[in-house]
């Protein structure tokens, strides 16, 4: 099976399955091991555990080979492999603390969104949009208020 069929395969699966933040990108130049990365959010693991199983099922159906699947145990990163694709499936905190998307987020693909079996989707979506910018840490720190720094009364009576 040719990589843009795979692709499209593994998209519509995660798609069908509420998967969130779904991005792919062409890993040719950078890897040999693989030519693409596809990138997708669960909200639980229960969720992730469900988005990788309905990607292998899909891929099995379309004639495709799954070479493995890894983390299914835990659930929080499972990693699906498909040869010239790999599947990486976490949930958001995962996601944001490996940063997957700055390692491999070079070349983004572009897919144009499938009509499903009602029309169109509503949820369309840019496909492997940039990653964005960390915020600094002034930003992300809270501020604390000064104004609850009084000196508490003694009650007397």
């Amino acid at each position: 099976m040719d990589n843009r069929k795979l692709q499209r395969v593994v998209v519509d699966a995660l798609e069908d399955m509420k998967a969130q933040e779904i991005e792919v990108f062409n890993t040719t130049d950078l890897s040999d091991l693989f030519d693409r990365v596809v990138l997708a959010s669960g909200t639980s693991n229960r969720h992730t555990r469900s988005l990788a199983a309905n990607v292998a099922e899909k891929v099995k159906q379309a004639g495709g080979h799954v070479v493995s699947v890894e983390g299914g145990d835990g659930g929080e990163w499972v990693l699906v492999d498909l040869g010239d694709v790999v599947v990486h499936i976490m949930q958001p905190a995962v996601r944001a603390y490996y940063a997957l998307e700055e390692i491999w987020g070079g070349k983004p693909v572009r897919m144009k969104i499938q009509a499903g079996p009602s029309g169109p989707r509503a949820n369309a979506r840019r496909v492997a949009a940039p990653a964005p910018a960390k915020a600094s840490a002034a930003k992300a720190a809270p501020r604390k208020s000064t104004a609850s720094k009084r000196p508490r009364r003694s009650a007397r009576s």
